[in-house]
């Protein structure tokens, strides 16, 4: 026959145990969803880090173009070239700006003449010359076209 004093030190320390268990689970599932959390941070840091050397990237390759296009011969600017260039790639004033760095306001002065671009801008217009509708329209996409691309095909 079991001492009373063992029988009931056991049923304290198994009631404890329940009542412990009913008061960490709370902490528990909350600190789960803090990991999932941080580890979603963590890939999202790590892809945005991505995107921006592939930006680094590329600002560099084009930034090289318009140095190299500056240098070799000396470019001229037509307004009427402009206008039917944008035109031409279907972009509208503030997406062309866009891509060369200003305002839609600047493109609109350039094509109607009453301004002109200054040396730098007239090279980056340059480089566009050679750029077509889909490169234009990937180059204003930016990194969230290829991310689309990659979960379609994945």
């Amino acid at each position: 026959m079991p001492n009373i004093g063992n029988v009931l030190r056991d049923e304290i320390s198994r009631l404890s145990r329940r009542e412990i268990r009913k008061l960490t689970n709370a902490t528990k599932t909350a600190t789960t969803l803090h990991r999932r959390h941080i580890a979603a941070l963590n890939r999202r840091v790590q892809q945005l880090e991505r995107d921006l050397a592939a930006m680094r990237k590329k600002t560099t390759a084009a930034s090289e173009a318009t140095t190299v296009a500056a240098k070799s011969a000396p470019l001229r600017f037509v307004a009427k070239g402009l206008r039917s260039h944008r035109r031409r790639l279907g972009l509208s004033a503030s997406e062309f700006g866009k891509l060369i760095g200003v305002s839609a306001n600047s493109v609109y002065a350039w094509e109607g003449g009453t301004t002109t671009p200054r040396r730098e801008q007239v090279a980056k217009i340059a480089a566009l010359r050679a750029v077509g509708k889909r490169e234009a329209a990937q180059m204003l996409a930016g990194p969230r076209s290829r991310k689309g691309r990659k979960a379609r095909a994945g």
